[in-house]
């Protein structure tokens, strides 16, 4: 089904190419004018920040490795700070994150965090039918309507607004596409779309309760991919009538590039800034991708790739050092575990290295964590209880961090083993699968997965094909006869297929991931020749 929205420029349109239940209520002519005037507005920056990218990676490519740059050094040396957190975002000492479907999103406003993330990112399948169904039931949410029934007819409702956690909305990033709303015949960016629709069904009765509205920004590279959101935002609340600061952000530095740049990103948005989020999933994708070319940096599998791996600790010190300077939140990682509730004692190891994540990130002065499921929150909270009994701790300068370039390119020590390669192989085949099939947030061996999980398998998988004379822990050549082995094995080490997500799309998964493993040049982000599978 397409609509045809005129605009005030003649030969303009915006054309819908898709249709779900409810959308004419979402897209009004007032919202799509909002799309319309923030698409024409930031395309063309956009696209030149997308070829920025580009030009840099090819200069990685050829040998150069990133640095701080010398061009910003009176950002970095300035005394600046970010502007006042508001009351509702001063303490965030644990957060839960997830897709923005209505069981989600109200198990994760009851679930006694301060703050749900909710995830239009890496945790949802971007089909159109579930970003329709997202936007109403964050609209839902906001408004204290917002009701599920499951299938079994059990009924959920959210709790009274003061008992909810506080709601931040991360949209897609730079590189995503919204491939059903056209403007002017091209695309709109997937995260305008996200926020923009967002923040115009919600913005004022937000504000009114003084709940923002927030965001997480995701994917960053610069501080000109930072200052583009600026523009974006500031436009948004023009348009809206709201005062100009109102909407705040957190950024997450899950690149490479972005942590040389962590200063200028929080001067870039320091009107609105909230904090920095260590995305550590996909800063090891990052990193992986940056370095793809270079032999010396090759990675060992990813279970070995811990926060305690040199590269890794330095960025997470640097980051808490940056933040608290310019009295900024320095938000921790995630911990992905499921409880284990058919095997007591694996379930207590879980637990136990959850425990362990949190106590480090306290120690090390983050102000606050991630988890993704509910029975993680309370050890999470405890231990920010016991070892921050202030809402933060901006205090905690860390001025005994020195960090230099190197530091933060150090490549992790370890090995690749028969089954960490086998196991890169079907974590990828099955996020694929469901992520192909609409779900974009799946348990697997006790984990739950989103995009970022699937983009360190399939980045691995390729880096390790492309090396010359890479081998396994046991002496195994690692070269694309091991891969095909381990596709061709991979439906009967699954087994009955049919209570995993996305099961009936394993074959397209393999597929895929086969062809993106044999590519001459690795694939910028899974998502994106994928996203030509989606409805």
């Amino acid at each position: 089904m397409s609509a045809v929205f005129a605009q005030s420029q003649p030969t303009s349109a915006i054309e819908i190419t898709a249709a779900a239940p409810g959308q004419a209520a979402l897209l009004t002519p007032a919202a799509l004018e909002l799309l319309a005037s923030l698409h024409r507005l930031i395309e063309p920056q956009r696209q030149a920040r997308l070829a920025a990218r580009r030009e840099r990676q090819a200069f990685f490519d050829a040998g150069g490795l990133p640095d701080f740059r010398e061009d910003t050094r009176a950002i970095r040396e300035g005394d600046w700070k970010v502007a006042p957190l508001p009351a509702a975002l001063q303490d965030r000492r644990v957060e839960i994150t997830g897709p923005v479907d209505p069981k989600m999103v109200i198990n994760a406003l009851n679930s006694g965090a301060k703050v749900f993330m909710a995830d239009f990112e890496d945790s949802t399948s971007p089909t159109w039918a579930n970003l329709v169904a997202g936007q109403q039931s964050l609209i839902g949410a906001v408004a204290g309507t917002l009701r599920f029934t499951a299938d079994n007819g059990k009924q959920y409702a959210l709790k009274p607004f003061e008992e909810q956690a506080v709601l931040i909305v991360r949209p897609r990033g730079w590189h995503l596409n919204e491939k059903h709303v056209l403007i002017d015949g091209t695309p709109i960016a997937g995260g305008l779309f996200d926020l923009a629709l967002y923040a115009f069904h919600n913005a004022k009765l937000l504000a009114a309760k003084d709940r923002g509205p927030y965001f997480y920004l995701p994917k960053l590279q610069s501080m000109e991919e930072a200052a583009l959101w600026e523009t974006a935002l500031s436009h948004i609340e023009t348009a809206l009538g709201l005062p100009q600061g109102q909407m705040k952000v957190t950024v997450l530095i899950e690149t490479l590039p972005a942590v040389f740049e962590m200063h200028e990103i929080l001067h870039a948005l320091r009107g609105r800034i909230a904090g920095l989020n260590c995305g550590r999933w996909d800063y090891i994708f990052s990193y992986l991708k940056t370095f793809r070319r270079h032999r010396d940096k090759v990675l060992p599998e990813r279970g070995q790739v811990t926060m305690t791996q040199p590269f890794l600790k330095a960025y997470s010190e640097l980051l808490i050092q940056t933040c608290h300077q310019r009295g900024a939140h320095a938000m921790g990682g995630m911990a992905a575990q499921i409880p284990i509730g058919s095997d007591e004692a694996a379930n207590e190891q879980a637990m136990a290295r959850v425990r362990a994540d949190k106590l480090r990130e306290v120690s090390a002065g983050h102000d606050g964590t991630w988890v993704a499921h509910p029975a993680l929150i309370p050890i999470a909270r405890g231990i920010f209880d016991e070892h921050m009994p202030a809402p933060n701790q901006h205090g905690v300068l860390r001025e005994d961090v020195k960090v230099a370039r190197d530091d933060l390119i150090k490549p992790s020590l370890g090995t690749i083993t028969a089954a960490g390669f086998e196991g890169s192989v079907e974590v990828c085949v099955r996020y694929l699968a469901a992520w192909l099939d609409g779900n974009g947030c799946v348990p697997i061996h006790w984990l739950m997965e989103d995009a970022a999980t699937a983009e360190i398998s399939r980045t691995q998988l390729w880096q390790w094909l492309h090396s010359d004379n890479l081998h396994l822990a046991d002496g195994t050549l690692i070269d694309f006869a091991l891969l095909e082995r381990a596709l061709l094995n991979l439906p009967a080490r699954l087994g009955d297929t049919s209570a995993i997500p996305g099961g009936t799309r394993i074959g397209e998964a393999i597929a895929l991931l086969d062809k993106l493993s044999h590519a001459d040049e690795l694939a910028e982000f899974l998502t994106l020749p994928a996203y030509e599978y989606l409805d």
